[in-house]
């Protein structure tokens, strides 16, 4: 009589897909927008995603989160999805940039390509983002905000989503949220905090997304 054994595969020392990442990056982005993560917490967990190598290290960042459970089998077969314009979900490491204005403006706006984490530092300054007409080469882009005796104004195209959190403490911190129709829409976040300032982040009317994926 023959035998035969299933061979026991550890999925999770498998090795990590760019929609693996895609996926556990949304499970953050939306646990960010329910209050389930803090501000701090949701850019650490970011940070640990884009680092991964493995499905092993992918499912301790989201194992607390609904939608975050389960064996790394089913982590893999839920995330084949079509990423917008051609753009990666993963970024370069360490792939980021700062606009800071400190007694003084800064201003990001026209054709430009944002980095997937920028660090925006208002300090007694203003500092204006516009991402209306930017190249948008990477699914989500996070936008760290400080606002110190200063005001940070955010505008983004009406036809992505915009999603956020932060806080206020003697000044206001508000994103105007927003779902795309379409679910492969490019995802701006931001985070962070309004100290005797304000951070506005809402979409700009008028204003959609072109599909550049030739210019990418």
């Amino acid at each position: 009589m023959a035998f035969r054994y299933a061979a026991f595969v550890d999925h999770s020392s498998l090795r990590a897909s760019d929609a693996d990442r895609d996926r556990t990056a949304g499970i953050l982005r939306d646990a960010l927008a329910e209050g389930r993560l803090t501000a701090e917490e949701h850019a650490e967990r970011i940070d640990a995603v884009y680092e991964a190598r493995t499905l092993g290290q992918l499912e301790p960042l989201v194992r607390d989160l609904p939608g975050g459970h389960g064996p790394a089998a089913e982590t893999a077969a839920a995330t084949a999805s079509t990423r917008p314009y051609g753009a990666s979900v993963r970024p370069a490491p360490m792939a980021s940039e700062n606009a800071v204005a400190v007694f003084g403006g800064a201003t990001r706006r026209g054709r430009w390509r944002p980095a997937p984490r920028t660090n925006v530092l208002a300090l007694f300054g203003g500092v204006e983002i516009d991402l209306t007409e930017a190249f948008f080469e990477q699914r989500e882009i996070v936008l760290n905000v400080w606002a110190v005796f200063g005001g940070v104004e955010i505008r983004v195209p009406e036809n992505v989503s915009l999603r956020g959190a932060g806080s206020g403490v003697f000044g206001a911190f508000d994103v105007q949220t927003v779902e795309a129709p379409d679910p492969d829409a490019p995802v701006v976040v931001v985070t962070g905090f309004a100290v005797f300032g304000a951070a506005e982040a809402k979409p700009r009317k008028g204003r959609r997304l072109k599909n550049l994926r030739a210019a990418n």
